[in-house]
Formats: structure tokens, sequence, C-alpha cells
């Protein structure tokens, strides 16, 4: 099956894969993996791959183009992963809004790129050169950061924004960085959320996190998700609009059960959106500070 696809998805990860093709839950209306893991590889990754996209659209999020990365993209890599898109019949891939390595140097994590116009043309040209290489729209996703970079910290919507403009790339909305950004850097995360060009938003995703002693809040995809991310994303669906949602749990997977009641949370959430009765600005006062 190919993209489009609409509704509540879950990352398709190995340690739930295989439980997830046998009962196929009808909680869930696509599945989203990350391409790094199936390239080049044979055996029980691809073949359980194959039995999802039996029943379920595949969409794909990578983890290493990283988009304000200054190294140039290999090749071969490139090459490579055109053809794996094309055999799944992606029609937009996604990859991260951040820095991850230099000098043949990969840092395995996704650090964050100044809100400056030196950032904006890097990611500008890495952005063309990569939706060309892969003949097909990118999307970029916002990420969490641990230290300021920049002043304002609305900042990064307007960064945001200006790539969008730039590139035509489409935006992948993180509703659980902004609002782990908004409460470590104390901006509103609702007006982030109103500064975010709508009509370039494809999809959101949705994460757990975790709260340190000394009141950090860390992006970990490792926690279930916090009932003040499930309420931002009930605005986001009021302000900028109904898109496909993913549950992203990478660390510390529970039970397919409890992933799937968290699904079952989205699908509450999101359901008074397809109704036009909805309310106006339904959650607002959960961001009222």
């Amino acid at each position: 099956m190919s993209q489009p696809f609409q509704g509540v998805g879950l990352g398709f990860r190995i340690a739930i894969a295989e439980e997830l093709v046998e009962r196929l839950p009808r909680e869930i209306d696509f599945v989203e993996i990350h391409p790094e893991n199936y390239m080049r590889r044979g055996g029980r990754f691809p073949y359980l791959l194959e039995r999802a996209r039996e029943h379920y659209p595949v969409g794909t999020h990578g983890l290493t183009m990283c988009f304000g990365s200054p190294s140039p993209f290999e090749d071969e890599y490139l090459r490579d992963l055109r053809r794996f898109l094309d055999d799944l019949e992606i029609t937009t891939h996604s990859d991260h809004l951040c820095f991850g390595g230099a000098h043949g140097v990969f840092l395995h994590d996704l650090l964050p790129i100044p809100f400056d116009e030196q950032s904006a043309k890097l990611v500008t040209q890495r952005i063309d050169e990569a939706s060309n290489a892969l003949g097909r729209p990118i999307a970029f996703e916002n990420v969490s950061y641990y230290s300021p970079q920049h002043p304002d910290g609305l900042a990064e919507a307007d960064f945001i924004a200006e790539i969008a403009k730039r590139t035509g790339a489409r935006i992948l909305l993180d509703v659980n960085n902004i609002f782990v950004n908004s409460r470590n850097f104390h901006f509103d995360p609702v007006e982030f959320l109103r500064r975010i060009p709508r009509e370039s938003v494809v999809q959101y995703h949705l994460a757990g996190h975790r709260v340190r002693d000394d009141g950090l809040r860390i992006d970990t995809h490792g926690e279930p998700v916090a009932d003040e991310v499930f309420a931002l994303l009930d605005v986001a669906l009021e302000i900028v609009g109904v898109r496909p949602i993913l549950l992203e749990r990478d660390n510390d997977l529970p039970p397919l059960d409890e992933l799937l009641m968290e699904v079952r949370a989205i699908r509450t959430i999101l359901e008074p959106h397809l109704d036009s009765r909805k309310i106006e600005n339904p959650g607002r006062a959960a961001f009222e500070r």
C-alpha cells in the first residue's frame, strides 16, 4: 500500500512488530518506519514489514539526513534510500530539522541548530538537494533542545515557517517537542502553533517525555504521552487542522495493549474535530499561565 494515509498510526518497532502483524489491531490506521532499520538488510525486519504492508499504509521517517548538518549527503545513501522509498511507494519522506554530525563523525543524536539566516541557507540547500535526489517532496520535523537557540523562544516557529516558505517542504509537527521546549524555555505553545503555516503541515507526531527532579523536561520517547501534550494536540487540531497523527514509542516499549490504549486516547481527541459541530479552541485553558 502507498500513502496518503489518515487517522491515527503507530511507530512500527521490531519489539511489537510480530504481535502487531498477527493481531492487526483495528485501532491503527497506518504504521511508520525508520528506513535506516530496513535498508540493506534481510531476514526478519523486511519480512515483518512486508506483512504489515499487506494491511496498513506505511510512512517513512528518517533519522540520519539531519537537514542542519554541514556535511554533504552521501550519494550512495541517497541512491539506496530512493530505491527503498520507490519500492514502498512513498510519496513524501521526512527527517529532522537538526544537526547530526560533521567531518565524517555522526553523533547519533538530533541536536538543535541556531534559528538564524546562516542556518536557514544551509537547511534550504540541503532540503532542496534531498528532494531532488529522492525524487519526491520532503517534510521536516521540529526537535527538542536543552540550551537556548535564540533569545525569543518563539523564534523557532518563525524559523520553521521561513524554511517551509523557501523550500516548499512540508512540516511534520511534533507536538511533544513543542510542549517540552515551551516548558523548558517559557514560551506559549499555543502562540507557537499560531505562527506555523497550517497549509504546510502534513502530519503530527506524539510521544512521551520525562521530567527531571529539577523540572527540566527531556524528550525520551520512553514514557506515556503526558496529559498536557494530549491537550496541546487538541489545540493543534483546532488551530492547524486535522492531519494524520502518529504515536511514537522508541524506548522501554510497553505491551502492545498499552500502546493501543494511547492510540484510542488520541482517537478520542481527534473525533470531535472531524465533526462540524466542534467547539472553538477546546483545551485552551490548559495552556493559560
